[in-house]
C-alpha cells in the first residue's frame, strides 16, 4: 500500500551460468511482497551496450575504446535505441507496470540498483522509458552497495558536516611524468577554479587561489579526511586484477608505504585496500570523478573504491562505470572544439555533493543533460559524460534486508 510518501525500491540482478539474469524487487512498503523474475539468454541488448560502452578490454588503448564508443554514444538515434532496448530487455514488465502504477499517482519512486558483474557498466539513469523521457525524468536513481558492506558490523558511518571543511584533490600531480597519468583538466580550468575558489576557508587539500595540480600524499590526505565534511576527487583511476586493487593516483613516490607495486619505479598508486584495511576515516560525502572509479560491481568481489569509501563511513559515494573522456579527449573523437563537457561534471557534482540530497541533485544535472542532448545533439551533452555518474547511497536504517535469489 502506498504511505503518500515517495516510495523506494530495491532491485538486485543476478548472472546466471548460461548468460541470463535473476531480477529481485521489493518496495519499501510492501516488505512482505518479494518479486522474483528471470530474464533467460540470449541479451543481444546487453551485448550491443557491451560493444558501446568506453570501457578497453584485451588490451585495447583506451582512445581506440573511446573512438568505438563514440559510433553509437556520439549519435543521438543510435544511442536512443539502444538505451530503449537495454530497458525492454532488464527492466521485468511487471516491475515497469508497478513503477507506471506511482507515476500515475504523481509519487517519484526511488530506485537503488545492485548491478551483477554483468550489469556493471548499465547507465541505469539513462535508460528510456517511453519516446520522450529516460528514468531519471520519472525517478530518483542510485546504486544500491550489497548488504555485507552496507550493513556491516564494523562499519561506523561518518557524522553529516553541512558546510564543513571540503577536502579537493583536483588533477594532483603524479611524480615522474608516467605516461598515461597526464593531467585530466587544462592548465586553466575557470569553471573548476571557480567553484573551489568558492569554497574559501573551507577547502583544505590546496589553496583556494590555485585548487588545481595540487601535490598531495596520502599522508595528508588521511589527515584532511578525518574530521571532513565531504571528499571531491578529479583525477587518474586505474583497474586491477581485484576490485580491491584499484588505485588512486596522488603525489606519491616509491618513500610512500602501500599495497601497490611502484609504477615505472617513481609513483604508488593509493589503493582501495589501502583505504579499506588501514583504518582510514572517510567524510559522509565522497565524489570521485576518475576513469572506472564505481565500476566495484564488475568485479566477482564488489569491494572497489566505492566500497572502501563505504566501509570507512561514507553515506554517499559518487564515482564513474566506464572510462570517463577528458574535454581534450572528447574533442578528439568527436572532431570539434570548444568542448567544456568533462569540467561542467565535475562542477555538478561538486554542487550535487553540497546538496541536502545528492542523489536527487546529481539526478537533476543528468535530466538536464539528457534532455539538451536529445534536442540539440551536440557533443558536449553526449551521455558517454553524464551517464558514467552514479551514486551509491548507504542509507541510516532504511528496513530493506538482503533478499536471497537463486544461484
Amino acid at each position: 500500500m502506498v504511505t503518500g510518501q515517495d516510495p523506494t525500491v530495491q532491485v538486485k540482478y543476478v548472472d546466471t551460468a548460461e548468460g541470463g539474469l535473476w531480477v529481485t524487487w521489493r518496495w519499501q512498503d510492501a516488505l512482505d511482497e518479494p518479486r522474483l523474475w528471470g530474464v533467460p539468454p540470449p541479451l543481444p541488448a546487453l551485448d550491443a551496450w557491451r560493444r558501446a560502452v568506453p570501457r578497453p578490454s584485451d588490451g585495447e588503448p583506451v582512445r581506440d575504446a573511446l573512438r568505438r564508443s563514440w559510433a553509437v554514444l556520439g549519435d543521438v538515434e543510435q544511442e536512443t535505441a539502444l538505451t530503449g532496448a537495454l530497458t525492454a530487455a532488464l527492466v521485468p514488465p511487471r516491475l515497469g507496470a508497478e513503477l507506471e502504477h506511482r507515476f500515475a499517482q504523481g509519487l517519484r519512486p526511488h530506485v537503488r540498483v545492485q548491478a551483477s558483474p554483468a550489469l556493471a557498466a548499465v547507465p541505469w539513469e539513462a535508460l528510456r522509458i517511453d519516446d520522450s523521457e529516460r528514468l531519471v525524468h520519472r525517478c530518483d536513481v542510485s546504486v544500491l552497495l550489497p548488504a555485507s558492506i552496507r550493513r556491516s558490523p564494523a562499519r561506523v558511518p561518518s557524522p553529516v558536516r553541512p558546510g564543513g571543511p571540503v577536502v579537493a584533490t583536483v588533477d594532483p600531480v603524479v611524480p615522474g611524468g608516467v605516461a598515461g597519468l597526464e593531467p585530466v583538466l587544462r592548465r586553466a580550468e575557470p569553471l573548476v577554479e571557480a567553484v573551489l575558489a568558492r569554497h574559501g576557508d573551507r577547502l583544505r587539500g590546496a589553496p583556494a587561489e590555485a585548487p588545481v595540480r595540487p601535490r598531495t600524499s596520502r599522508t595528508q590526505l588521511r589527515e584532511h579526511l578525518a574530521d571532513a565534511a565531504r571528499y571531491l576527487y578529479v583525477g587518474h583511476v586505474t583497474a586491477g586484477a581485484y576490485a580491491l586493487g584499484t588505485g588512486l593516483h596522488l603525489t606519491d613516490g616509491p618513500e610512500a608505504a602501500g599495497r601497490a607495486p611502484l609504477v615505472d619505479g617513481v609513483h604508488r598508486p593509493l589503493l582501495a585496500a589501502d583505504i579499506a584495511l588501514d583504518g582510514w576515516t572517510a567524510p559522509a560525502r565522497v565524489a570521485l570523478v576518475g576513469c572506472s572509479s564505481g565500476a566495484d560491481t564488475a568485479y566477482a568481489d564488489p569491494t572497489g573504491l566505492v566500497a572502501a569509501f563505504t566501509a570507512r563511513g561514507a553515506e554517499h559515494v559518487t564515482a564513474t562505470r566506464w572510462t570517463l573522456p577528458t574535454d581534450t579527449g572528447l574533442e578528439v573523437i568527436a572532431g570539434v572544439t570548444g568542448i567544456d563537457a568533462f569540467a561542467r561534471a565535475v562542477v555538478a557534482v561538486d554542487a550535487a555533493h553540497e546538496a541536502a540530497d545528492p542523489v536527487a541533485a546529481l539526478n537533476a544535472w543528468q535530466r538536464e543533460q539528457a534532455d539538451a542532448w536529445e534536442r540539440t545533439g551536440e557533443a558536449a551533452f553526449s551521455p558517454i559524460v553524464w551517464a558514467a555518474f552514479g551514486t551509491a547511497w548507504n542509507d541510516r536504517g532504511l528496513p530493506l534486508e538482503p533478499l536471497e535469489v537463486p544461484g
